[in-house]
């Protein structure tokens, strides 16, 4: 009897590995396997932490492994012979280490399959890794070095859904079309803190969040968001832009749900469409807000029901510019939706 909790545990675990469809002899297989520097929870047998051992390189890793963590550790090479059984992966963490360019190996990556998530942030990366897994969703590679993207990387990387190469030293010349060529299922694209002047060229018209902040970008072309007719989140604070960089309308976008423009050198609200939920104006240079020339319809044709021709503007931030309350009352009277704003 004494061995009675031991033994219903056991079950327990085999039963909960067998409705993880994992059989039993892979799951033995798996545990055996284990690198001795990592962790292999015998209730969790397809995830592998590694993480924070200060390992300076990659363990052989299980063959039935399905998430494997080695963030937080020293290591500057991306193994090709360490990962060769680990093809059955779709869950990659190595950020916080130190690998360079130069230290990810051809093979490393190309033959996982299944991967959907890479995570590299924080690492010494030059470029982005090529050639990436056809199969990858997320793609994480903030706070490295990054000055390239190779052409034709993205290219049968048809899945890739967010692309975050945020704090990078990425210039205009690497964010082209012919850079980001294959992209064609992206939702999110973070570059902010690179060294871009200029709103980078190639985007896919699937992306629906757009992140530039703490760029050098002075002007936005006019027409530039006809190519983005999904955008609805877009950032782009902490930039150089000044009212005679945007075009009147350049904002007026029906899919524009949340516009940051916090941090600029603004002197007037730009054009924005009806249906904006969310307006980020602080730290800009703005004396006045004129209802008649910010409100998105005329204020003539506004009664006092709320009904789908009023402006669906919720949030809006003013402070930190030179404007003096209280607010004028025609923009009250236009932006009758508005829960909270910031002086």
């Amino acid at each position: 009897m004494a061995h009675l909790p031991s033994l219903l545990c056991i079950v327990f675990l085999v039963g909960t590995v067998l409705s993880q469809d994992m059989p039993y002899e892979e799951y033995l297989a798996q545990l055996q396997a284990c690198p001795k520097q990592c962790r292999c929870p015998p209730n969790f047998p397809r995830a592998v932490y590694c993480d924070n051992k200060g390992l300076k390189s990659i363990p052989q890793i299980p063959p039935h492994t399905w998430y494997l963590y080695l963030q937080r550790n020293q290591i500057e090479v991306l193994s090709a012979d360490a990962l060769r059984n680990a093809t059955s992966l779709r869950w990659l963490n190595l950020n916080r280490n130190k690998i360079t360019s130069e230290g990810v190996e051809a093979e490393a990556l190309s033959g996982m399959s299944h991967l959907a998530h890479l995570y590299m942030d924080d690492n010494l990366l030059s470029s982005v890794p090529s050639p990436l897994p056809p199969g990858l969703e997320q793609l994480r590679l903030a706070r490295n070095r990054i000055s390239k993207i190779p052409a034709g990387v993205f290219v049968g990387v048809d899945k890739l859904n967010l692309l975050d190469l945020q704090g990078n030293k990425l210039m205009d010349d690497a964010v082209t079309e012919v850079n980001l060529k294959g992209l064609s299922s992206l939702v999110q694209i973070n570059l902010a803190k690179n060294q871009l002047s200029r709103m980078p060229l190639g985007l896919p018209s699937t992306t629906a969040q757009l992140f530039l902040d703490g760029n050098n970008i002075a002007r936005i072309p006019a027409g530039y968001f006809k190519g983005l007719p999904k955008v609805a989140f877009l950032r782009l604070n902490n930039n150089k832009l000044s009212s005679n960089g945007i075009p009147k309308n350049v904002f007026n976008v029906s899919s524009i749900l949340d516009l940051q423009l916090s941090h600029n050198q603004l002197t007037e609200v730009p054009v924005i469409s009806s249906g904006l939920e969310h307006l980020h104006l602080d730290h800009n240079n703005i004396k006045a807000v004129v209802g008649s020339n910010v409100c998105p319809v005329s204020i003539d044709t506004l009664d006092d029901s709320v009904n789908e021709s009023v402006p669906r503007l919720r949030y809006l931030r003013l402070d930190g510019n030179e404007i003096k309350p209280p607010i004028p009352r025609d923009v009250v009277l236009c932006f009758r939706l508005l829960t909270s704003i910031f002086i």
